[in-house]
């Protein structure tokens, strides 16, 4: 079982200090059903078992759900092309928290770096160094000294860092099947995470010794994936991942997710036949040619999924109003993507 991550109310203000700011979509593209996704990611030149260890330039395009059209296609889809879809649409999501990642640890190099000069931070540098510390729980010391606010933000970048896109990759296709549980239909749940409180998705085989625990549900996918990210750089368990990952930071190695696996080995009930099994969804499906996928220079753009070209045309003419009333932009600071 996976271990507790808890949202609560300030952890959720902390979050969206954390990752607020908006983003304009140039583009969004609604698509319905497996084959209009297929043919637009061949149109993308992002698609191909055979090509898959070649591409690293991933498009700038991110999925704004899950639902249960892909728990239902899915069924009908052959199994090459269900791991291919879910592959080539969650990479996206991966790169982008790695990005957000980099660009707060380069904030944070700043922080250090004018400290260390004997200087002062500014407001907003203040601000956001109170924020990050709070929801990383990395104290600032009692008087706030220059020693202690260093080491503090040392600490932070101990914490914040990138995750292998292979091993969050293999992770949400071990959790999720692939895009196709139950509560990644309900809650574009990709991770498994618990939350308790009332809020989440209830498991329909509860344990009673284990309190109220849900899944954790969230609004976007993209939310999964930072949550996740969250998940790994606070909890106390995955204390083991964050030791290796700053190992091969501190000998100037790639970070290898293989390696990483055994620092989660209290991510599941299961133990080492656990990470076993995560070992060999990424060596099979060759999934560490993703760690080295950057973007393409290009304005991020967004998918919609839709139940038929009915609905398609439906949600294009919907998707319109609200770029003119200023409805998608309000959505899109919503999603929290800087």
């Amino acid at each position: 079982m996976k271990r507790i991550f808890s949202l609560t109310n300030i952890a959720l203000f902390a979050l969206a200090t954390l990752f607020a700011g908006s983003v304009r979509a140039t583009e969004v593209i609604v698509l319905s059903g497996v084959d209009a996704t297929v043919a637009w990611l061949k149109a993308e030149d992002w698609w191909g078992e055979a090509k898959r260890d070649e591409q690293r330039s991933v498009p700038n395009v991110l999925i704004t759900g899950v639902g249960t059209n892909w728990k239902n296609n899915s069924q009908h889809t052959p199994v090459a092309t269900k791991k291919e879809l879910f592959y080539r649409l969650m990479l996206p999501l991966v790169t982008h928290a790695n990005s957000m990642v980099r660009t707060r640890r380069e904030r944070l190099r700043e922080m250090k770096a004018v400290i260390a000069d004997g200087g002062v931070l500014d407001a907003d540098a203040t601000l956001q160094l109170v924020n990050l510390s709070s929801f990383l729980q990395v104290p600032l010391g009692g008087d706030e000294s220059e020693s202690q606010i260093l080491a503090a933000i040392d600490q932070l970048l101990y914490r914040l860092d990138e995750l292998p896109a292979a091993l969050v990759l293999g992770q949400a296709a071990y959790e999720s099947g692939y895009g196709t549980s139950r509560f990644a239909a309900l809650g574009n749940a990709f991770f498994g995470q618990w939350t308790y409180g009332g809020e989440g998705i209830r498991p329909e085989q509860q344990r009673t010794e284990l309190g109220d625990h849900r899944i954790a549900s969230f609004e976007w996918p993209f939310d999964s994936v930072r949550g996740y990210y969250i998940n790994l750089s606070t909890h106390r368990a995955y204390e083991p991942l964050r030791k290796l990952r700053a190992e091969m930071r501190e000998a100037g190695k790639p970070l290898d997710s293989m390696v990483l696996a055994d620092g989660l080995i209290s991510y599941s009930e299961r133990g080492q036949e656990y990470i076993d099994t995560l070992k060999s969804m990424i060596t099979v499906n060759r999934l560490a040619a993703a760690d080295q996928a950057v973007f393409r220079d290009e304005p991020l753009r967004f998918i919609v999924g839709a139940q038929d070209e009915e609905d398609a045309t439906r949600l294009r003419a919907e998707i319109e109003v609200l770029r003119g009333n200023g409805g998608l932009d309000q959505i899109l600071k919503r999603m929290q993507l800087e």
